[in-house]
């Protein structure tokens, strides 16, 4: 057995927690490479250590001196080391990025110094090689992972070293400088490196005992996800649910690795899994649901629209000349409705209704906005009748309008759209019909 840990930066805010982190590891030898995030809040009122070198990045911009937040930043880390009570230093690392900072001022440099340094850190803890990110994880000229270099660079150092510390979120640039995934890349580091290594599992430490079927802002105490597939995380992940990232499914998936979403603060709970395909029994239909607010449709009509070859790639086009992409588009035999992003869209709305005139000839366009989207997810609803009938009757005894219904062609989910200030109680209507 061969696992790969990933811990999240909650998990590594402190000496405390790392404590909890070195007795998980500890406590399964399997657990062989440690995919370490820079450090969290260690309270509401805290600041991440990825926004103080950020804010560095920024005063040195302006050509300004960052001694003083520096030596703040390096306060965090000192605290760490002398909480675990170890001979080791940061003093260097902090003269060669401070001088780096001030002579050249590079913001995904700024970004991936906070793994970087708690990379070190877990590396002396544990008394295991340090192996850094952007030695073996590599991007292209488009600044896509470079696949291929990749995991045969990275493939090799991990055979030679039995177990290792790789920090999170960062790898090396097609120009030789250090480049970042996007926020919360440390899961696809992890998922990149089980991959490399062919890990029997990837472990991935937060501060919840995984997915929940809701946002428990919304919904008290949600029931917990036992088993979710590959498919149904990324219809949740694309609709709001953020515990894991959404690309870190990818490395892994493939290979057929399963992902293990836990606690670190509850090591005992089973937390989430996250598999290409399952025969456990679902407790509940519905898998899990999501949403997000603030989306405009523009309802486009036109007289025999479905006899028009090409109509719909016109309409299209509209919003690509626009740099603008679409969510939905549920049709008619006379009518369509292009579903986006109210932010996106917004400042460019003029822009894109005259090209639809101009390319697709349409009856008229009509735009409105303050449209929130729930899915709801579930594998178990293709096998279930009514389950559509179930969700329509939640939501019309609360007295919600749907706005739009748009179900996929896997029958995986069902999004429903809604008023923004009905997005709230529809959830809740939702869970507790199929969930209770």
């Amino acid at each position: 057995m061969k696992k790969v840990v990933k811990f999240g930066g909650s998990s590594l805010a402190s000496a405390e927690q790392f404590k909890k982190v070195g007795n998980i590891i500890r406590a399964d030898e399997s657990r062989v490479y440690v995919v370490p995030s820079a450090p969290g809040k260690r309270n509401s009122a805290d600041t991440k250590v990825t926004d103080m070198l950020l804010h560095a990045y920024e005063t040195a911009s302006k050509g300004e001196d960052i001694t003083g937040e520096m030596a703040a930043i390096k306060a965090r880390y000192d605290e760490i080391i002398t909480g675990l009570g170890l001979d080791f230093s940061l003093d260097r690392d902090f003269e060669e990025i401070t001088e780096k900072l001030t002579a050249e001022p590079l913001m995904d440099y700024a970004a991936s110094r906070g793994e970087f340094l708690n990379g070190k850190i877990m590396a002396a803890y544990l008394g295991i090689t340090f192996i850094d990110a952007a030695e073996v994880i590599f991007f292209n000229a488009e600044g896509n992972l470079n696949d291929y270099k990749t995991y045969k660079t990275l493939g090799q150092r991990l055979k030679e070293n039995e177990r290792a510390v790789i920090p999170g979120f960062y790898g090396m640039g097609k120009d030789g400088n250090v480049k970042t995934f996007s926020r919360g890349g440390s899961d696809v580091t992890g998922s990149i490196v089980a991959k490399a290594c062919r890990a029997d599992v990837y472990e991935n430490w937060t501060d919840v005992s995984g997915f929940l079927v809701a946002d428990p802002r919304i919904v008290p105490n949600p029931k917990a996800i036992k088993y979710i597939t590959y498919r149904e995380l990324r219809e949740l992940s694309y609709m709001g649910a953020s515990v894991l990232h959404e690309d870190a499914i990818f490395p892994v998936r493939h290979c057929g690795i399963p992902i293990n979403i836990r606690n670190t603060n509850a090591p005992e709970d089973n937390g989430t899994w996250i598999v290409e395909s399952t025969c456990q029994k679902q407790d509940y239909v519905v898998t899990g649901i999501a949403g997000k607010k603030d989306f405009c449709t523009i309802f486009i009509s036109k007289a025999m629209m479905n006899s028009e070859i090409g109509f719909g790639r016109k309409v299209l086009q509209a919003f690509e000349e626009n740099n603008i992409s679409f969510e939905h588009m549920p049709s008619g035999i006379d009518t369509m409705t292009i579903v986006v992003h109210a932010d996106e869209f917004i400042h460019k709305e003029q822009s894109v209704v005259s090209a639809i005139h101009r390319l697709a000839e349409p009856d008229s366009v009509e735009i409105e906005s303050g449209l929130a989207l729930v899915a709801v997810v579930g594998r178990g609803m293709k096998s279930a009748s009514g389950t559509a009938g179930k969700l329509f009757t939640a939501l019309a005894k609360e007295g919600i309008n749907i706005r739009m219904i748009d179900q996929g062609s896997s029958e995986l989910n069902i999004i429903i759209g809604v008023d923004n200030k009905d997005f709230e109680t529809a959830i809740k209507a939702i869970y507790n019909t199929f969930i209770g």
